[in-house]
């Protein structure tokens, strides 16, 4: 799979990018990094020239482009299948892509208010009524599919072992870390176990080295 490609931007902001990437990482496929800089005079020039929509991440295989997260992340499973992806199990499978797509399409208010930042420490910072909601909605989240999945499963993720449903939910990790927000001690369990991940660590070890800053 040494013809991967994967156009996203820095890993200091690009929630969206993380999440492919790691699905990527955790399959155990080799892919190349295209990194364009976000908020630069010619970002969207030079994202335009991979990515029909004019956003990031887009994965490119040889003459195939798919430019969204959660197509990505699909694609990569079908890419690796014994990765283990998506849940074995057809309920379990089930509800991880149901909670994978709220988050590709909700939490407007945590993406807001608390945007993905790896370089600076936010705590104190973004808490408003409508991102308590959403926080309060992850953490239910999280503890149904533990409780339901995870812990019978075995594997400290939330279907058990690592998949799709975990990289959507990894950025939002990293914003309850940067900004600080007061977890459930099983919520805290989970997120010690994402940031464990030593692809987590790569990524975040990457952002913290980047040269570019900015206030998203």
């Amino acid at each position: 799979m040494s013809d991967l490609t994967l156009v996203m931007g820095n890993k200091s902001y690009s929630s969206w990018s993380l999440r492919p990437w790691l699905a990527l990482r955790q399959a155990g496929l080799s892919f190349a990094e295209t990194v364009v800089p976000l908020r630069q005079p010619d970002t969207a020039a030079r994202i335009a020239a991979h990515s029909p929509s004019g956003r990031v991440p887009t994965l490119l295989h040889g003459g195939l482009t798919v430019w969204d997260s959660l197509a990505i992340c699909e694609y990569v499973a079908e890419l690796a299948p014994d990765a283990g992806l998506w849940p074995a199990d057809r309920a379990a499978r089930a509800v991880a892509r149901a909670v994978s797509a709220e988050m590709h399409s909700g939490f407007v208010s945590l993406r807001t208010t608390m945007s993905m930042n790896l370089k600076q420490d936010r705590k104190g910072q973004g808490l408003t009524e409508a991102t308590a909601a959403d926080i309060a909605r992850v953490e239910a989240l999280w503890a149904d599919a533990r409780t339901r999945f995870g812990s019978p499963a075995g594997g400290p993720f939330l279907f058990g072992g690592f998949t799709i449903a975990d990289a959507m939910f990894a950025p939002v990790v990293t914003r309850l870390e940067t900004y600080g927000v007061a977890v459930s001690p099983e919520s805290r369990v989970y997120m010690d176990a994402v940031l464990a991940l030593p692809a987590m660590r790569e990524w975040i070890a990457a952002a913290k080295a980047e040269p570019w800053e900015f206030e998203p």
